[in-house]
């Protein structure tokens, strides 16, 4: 009786084909059976059966090439008759059924989730949304097959591939953006940092022109976060206010790149400097955005500067894996305790499903535990489990093979946007990139005159399709959730009042094209035009 994974030879009108079982009868009492051919040389490796993926008596006939769609249900009373081989090894089976998801995976995407044309008026037109195609979809169903389902074989290569194409030496893969800011303050508040360490109070210098959890976790450890203002139209930090809020009990500097326009580094990192500082960039809007630093004849990539670097791979950002970040830096100590950190607080490092790697498992002694206490579930640290998915990871190497094209895309749609808004400037003031940089821009923020109405305008734009967002939290310490938080300011943020009151930002980035940006831009001619004066229509 033939079973699941035997091979047959089975003689048809064009002649012997050799065929694989695959499943078990239906209905109608007939199996699914996979017919193979001879192998060309030129095919995949994940499409061809080699000698050591088949069964003895067939591997030695050549190697056979796998088709997903040469598959044909034969009837059981048929079947029986032909020859029957040993059964297909499981490194056999294992690569069939992964050729059949991977082939429905790139079917789905064209079919199903490829871009449609856009059509004003009736296609949406985001303030952000994901960029990806087949490759990814395949990649994510390579690792469900796995059912790894933690960190494993494709965590800990995007953590290699990400670390190189950022330019650090370590990489730590995390669930979100915001667990990124968390583990990158929860090290610098580490014991193990000894006199280095943030205590309880300590000031950290930042914007409240910022996301909440840029803020939060400065507050969640106990910290005061020292707020200055920013300076549109970059967006960014005023460095002359954030030099002048220097006290005697600041520790560091936690500042995000705004939107992907990266802050005045070279102004920052000497401040930083001068009073040991530590300092954190908050990279989650920007990567793929440069600097050239001062006596640096090649720009660097944001998040290379800082002692830590945070990354977000929400489903907005410049790519993604669903849900997820990183956090980057260069200073094994610094990585040691974040890795403690993100798992749990151990002391051990072994990886998920690894034991032992140290060959001390059962040596180590610490002082109140007893001699040899299993290294496995000592703890260092009071940690979390902040750990992704390799199905997550899995995504995310195929999106970071993207990385550049989705920053010229970003950068090209933004020139073509700020171009067209020009003559508007008696209307919004456009953002312009800090001096030296190449922002790989998350958004196009425009600060309105006082004249203009913004919601009337937010709401003109929704009717037209056309997403907006507010810059964040526009000035965090008049949100509802810092009622009773302890903070002090340099200053009276005039400017980030002004944002909290006047900005917003539109979409730039890679699923548009040159018909969404004219179709914003004409939506905003057309608003001014009947609320002011009349403005020439941007061509179509």
């Amino acid at each position: 009786m033939p079973h699941v994974g035997d091979m047959i030879c089975f003689q048809t009108k064009s002649g012997v084909m050799t065929g694989v079982i695959l499943d078990d009868t239906d209905l109608l009492n007939r199996y699914p059976v996979l017919f193979l051919e001879p192998a060309l040389p030129d095919i995949a490796p994940n499409l061809r059966l080699s000698a050591d993926d088949l069964p003895p008596g067939i591997s030695g006939q050549g190697d056979l090439a796998i088709d997903p769609y040469q598959s044909h249900r034969i009837p059981a009373d048929k079947l029986e008759k032909t020859m029957i081989s040993h059964p297909m090894p499981v490194r056999g089976m294992d690569k069939i059924f992964r050729a059949m998801g991977m082939c429905a995976a790139r079917g789905e995407y064209r079919h199903v989730h490829a871009p449609r044309a856009f059509e004003p008026g009736i296609s949406p037109v985001p303030a952000s949304a994901k960029s990806w195609g087949e490759e990814e979809m395949v990649s994510l169903t390579d690792a469900a097959l796995d059912f790894w389902l933690t960190a494993g074989r494709f965590c800990h290569q995007f953590e290699d591939t990400f670390a190189k194409t950022v330019g650090r030496q370590h990489a730590l893969a995390v669930n979100s953006g915001s667990s990124a800011n968390l583990l990158a303050m929860s090290v610098l508040c580490s014991p193990a940092l000894g006199e280095k360490r943030l205590k309880h109070g300590d000031e950290v210098l930042t914007v409240a022109a910022a996301f909440p959890t840029t803020v939060a976790p400065i507050v969640q450890l106990g910290l005061t976060p020292v707020f200055v203002d920013v300076t549109p139209p970059t967006f960014n930090v005023d460095t002359a206010c954030l030099a002048a809020a220097v006290g005697p009990r600041t520790r560091a500097i936690f500042l995000a790149h705004t939107l992907g326009n990266p802050f005045d580094l070279d102004a920052v990192q000497s401040l930083a400097c001068k009073h040991g500082l530590w300092l954190v960039e908050d990279t989650c809007d920007a990567l793929g955005s440069r600097y050239t630093a001062d006596g640096e004849g090649q720009p660097r990539m944001c998040g290379s500067f800082g002692h830590l670097a945070t990354y977000s791979f929400y489903p907005a950002h410049h790519i993604t894996m669903g849900e997820g970040g990183a956090v980057v830096c260069d200073d094994p100590r610094l990585w040691r305790i974040a890795r403690s950190l993100r798992d749990w607080g151990r002391d051990c490092w072994c990886p998920p499903g690894c034991d032992d790697t140290c060959k001390r498992r059962y040596q180590w002694e610490f002082t109140n535990l007893p001699k040899g206490y299993d290294h496995k579930y000592v703890y260092s640290h009071l940690g979390y489990n902040l750990k992704i998915t390799d199905m997550q990871a899995a995504v995310g190497l195929r999106q970071l093979e993207r990385l550049e094209n989705f920053a010229r895309a970003r950068r090209r749609n933004f020139d073509s946007l700020y171009e067209a808004l020009l003559p508007l400037e008696n209307e919004m003031q456009l953002p312009e990139p800090t001096p030296k940089s190449e922002p790989a821009w998350f958004g196009f923020p425009v600060l309105l005159r006082p004249h203009v109405d913004r919601t009337d305008l937010l709401h003109y734009l929704n009717t037209r399709r056309i997403g907006t967002r507010l810059l964040f939290a526009g000035n965090i310490v008049r949100q509802p959730c810092f009622a009773g938080v302890r903070f002090r300011q340099e200053g009276d943020l005039t400017h980030t009042d002004d944002i909290m009151r006047r900005a917003f930002w539109v979409g730039c980035h890679p699923r548009l094209n040159e018909a969404h940006i004219r179709y914003m831009a004409n939506a905003l001619f057309t608003y001014f035009s009947r609320k002011t004066f009349h403005h020439a229509p941007v061509q179509q």
